[in-house]
């Protein structure tokens, strides 16, 4: 699935007659209607009857052959996907987060932090997830601050690790105010 790019993922059942909650991951969230059959990772296909907006990038749609919720339902958290040449070239520095996976992760002293696995987005805004040789894996935020420089032809991210705040640890166990 190299060629395909992730578009969206349905969410739990709208109603009582088969609509759907969409979370589209396009600029304009309801574009996602107008590229035609989507599809999920096994190849089956969902054409989008109609699309309404509910909050942000959260849609409500309505897929041609689902009429009930119970059908509806089980479309709950599938992952909806386009092929690339679908899809509008990105602009000058801009890009799909698809190209990030699989890119070098370095300081800007051309330390190795490890290899970009995922892109999530947990409501705050996107996250470099880097998983290094060894240990644990490394969430970056996604920020021009901490993320300077992508190099796209060069396989690589510059990362500028945060720095961490040293503070004092605050009391401990219950705490009775004082009078």
């Amino acid at each position: 699935m190299d060629d395909e790019v992730l578009v969206g993922v349905f969410g739990a059942p709208h109603g009582v007659r088969g609509e759907i909650r969409l979370k589209s991951y396009m600029a304009e969230p309801a574009s996602i209607a107008a590229y035609g059959a989507l599809h999920d990772g096994s190849g089956r296909e969902f054409s989008l009857t109609a699309c309404r907006p509910l909050k942000d990038d959260l849609l409500v749609a309505r897929v041609k052959g689902v009429t009930g919720r119970d059908a509806a339902q089980k479309l709950t958290h599938v992952k909806l996907f386009i092929a690339r040449e679908k899809l509008p070239p990105p602009d000058e520095d801009e890009f799909y987060c698809r190209d990030l996976i699989g890119l070098r992760a370095e300081t800007g002293d051309g330390v190795w932090l490890g290899t970009i696995v995922a892109v999530p987005n947990y409501g705050a805004g996107d996250i470099l997830e880097v998983a290094p040789s060894a240990g644990e894996t490394l969430l970056f935020p996604f920020t021009r601050v901490v993320v300077p420089q992508i190099d796209l032809a060069g396989g690589k991210v510059i990362v500028a690790p945060p720095l961490e705040i040293d503070a004092e640890p605050g009391p401990v166990g219950p705490h009775k105010p004082d009078r």
